[in-house]
């Protein structure tokens, strides 16, 4: 098993003053799943999405990333898990407005001390991949929005994570251009990335393999009853 959360919990707060955001959330996702999680805002999923890309821990629970227990590592170890294992997409592209799509991309090669000449070797590479190689020297204002979408995905995936965490991808394109995101998403799933993606989009869920729905802090199949459904 890749990833596997076990009764995870996560609140806001102390005490009587505790938020009680996410509830006895358990998951598991196997080696080359692509895994949709819808819900509407408020529901957890943005918080459930920080606590799978380690960038949040919870309040209770387990959750083992490829056999590790994430609770019992150190920040150091939690930046190198984000720098190697997951890869980020998300909604509002978070590029870097004065640096080309070329140096975007090869920002995480940075982090991992790989030599300025091999870092843009390999950031050009990856924007070839993603159709972008005639546009590497192009800032992010000079590119539409579905061109920078493909950037970031470039940048996600330079490291060559074996997880892809993608949270509301297509939020901010239009349809042709999330079209050619989530065609994007699937080759890549083809070729062995296991992707993770919060959407509140069923047509853009329906296109993964699997889809969840996150409602009050509680994760669901995609279909099944849930507390509170008036003919539950």
């Amino acid at each position: 098993m890749l990833l596997e959360l076990c009764d995870i919990c996560k609140s806001y707060g102390e005490g009587k003053y505790a938020v009680p955001i996410l509830h006895d959330i358990s998951l598991q996702v196997e080696k080359g799943e692509y895994v949709a999680i819808m819900g509407p805002s408020g529901s957890g999923k943005s918080t459930l999405m920080n606590i799978i890309g380690c960038l949040d821990v919870p309040t209770s629970g387990s959750f083992l990333l490829d056999g590790q227990e994430i609770s019992k590592c150190s920040e150091d170890q939690l930046s190198e898990i984000r720098n190697k294992t997951l890869g980020f997409v998300f909604q509002n592209f978070n590029l870097l407005p004065k640096e080309t799509a070329l140096e975007n991309v090869a920002l995480p090669l940075l982090y991992g001390n790989v030599k300025r000449k091999e870092r843009l070797e390999r950031a050009a590479k990856a924007l070839e991949a993603v159709g972008l190689g005639e546009r590497k020297n192009f800032y992010p204002t000079q590119l539409s929005g579905g061109q920078k979408q493909r950037v970031a995905i470039a940048r996600a995936m330079i490291m060559n994570p074996p997880i892809l965490l993608a949270d509301e991808p297509t939020g901010a394109l239009d349809s042709a251009s999330g079209l050619q995101v989530m065609k994007l998403f699937e080759e890549l799933n083809e070729q062995g990335v296991t992707i993770i993606m919060i959407t509140h989009d069923s047509d853009v869920a329906a296109r993964a393999k699997r889809q969840l729905m996150i409602r009050d802090g509680r994760l669901y199949t995609e279909g099944e009853k849930k507390e509170g459904d008036l003919h539950a």
